[in-house]
């Protein structure tokens, strides 16, 4: 299991949200997490404003107890910051959500995402702060909704906090690293990159890795070894990424999670 698994964000925050805005606000927020890793800014911004207006309906629907999956955000947000009506969640959690998806919707449509003009030009930097904004609410809307143990929301966070690896491929019970110009040691390091912190198991490496198991052993060596620390074995006999193979991940190897350059 890669990661955070689609199903299991969906099962844990459905109840209490609707099955089917617990299902279009993951498949939202997974979508703009592979676009923005995949460096396509126009519609990392684009689909940033459909989260907004999912999470607001979800909002809505769990303060009022009124489920309208059409409602718009500008009426959402009205009845959420209207202190005259009754309300069922904790007035400070919806304020800072309301805030910061209004900007996120209201940023969208001022800079001209929606109307794409010949003068616009999607970029980097608006698309990087419209990512930070939507991860922090999804992060906060678990925090205070999902349905399961707390260790596991953390967990969750944390691996939200991860990039996503659109060059590993999955088929079936087939695990695939879709690049061909990796060496051993960073395909490994990818590899547990995927795996999130339950890790792999050195059987799991060789299967999903296209080295030879010479290779494999000897590179889980060398990236455990004392002058690297980038890899650990868990007590399970799992390895995982330390911090030290995570911030390889990032400032080395981030344009290789890609599936291609």
């Amino acid at each position: 299991m890669g990661l955070v698994e689609r199903d299991t964000l969906i099962s844990n925050l459905s109840p209490p949200f609707d099955h089917l805005l617990a299902t279009q606000f993951v498949d939202e927020f997974l979508s703009i997490e592979r676009r923005f890793i995949q460096r396509d800014w126009e519609p990392a911004e684009l689909d940033a404003g459909q989260f907004a207006e999912i999470a607001f309906r979800i909002l809505y629907h769990l303060d009022s107890g009124n489920l309208n999956l059409n409602k718009e955000v500008k009426d959402c947000k009205r009845y959420l910051v209207n202190n005259d009506v009754p309300h069922s969640l904790n007035r400070k959690d919806v304020s800072h959500l309301s805030n910061v998806l209004g900007a996120i919707y209201e940023f969208r449509s001022d800079r001209g995402a929606v109307h794409i003009s010949p003068t616009y030009s999607p970029n980097h930097m608006d698309s990087k702060y419209l990512i930070e904004s939507v991860r922090w609410c999804m992060n906060e809307m678990l925090r205070i909704f999902w349905n399961g143990d707390r260790e596991e929301v953390a967990k969750t966070i944390r691996e939200l906090l991860q990039f996503d690896v659109p060059c590993i491929g999955v088929f079936g019970d087939i695990i695939i690293v879709q690049r061909t110009d990796l060496r051993p040691d960073e395909e490994i390091l990818i590899l547990l990159h995927y795996a999130g912190e339950n890790g792999f198991s050195r059987r799991e490496l060789g299967i999903h890795s296209l080295s030879s198991a010479p290779l494999v052993t000897n590179n889980i060596k060398k990236l455990s070894a004392p002058d690297k620390r980038q890899v650990i074995q868990l007590k399970n006999g799992n390895y995982r990424l330390t911090d030290l193979g995570s911030r390889r991940i990032r400032l080395e190897l981030a344009d290789k999670l890609l599936l291609s350059i």
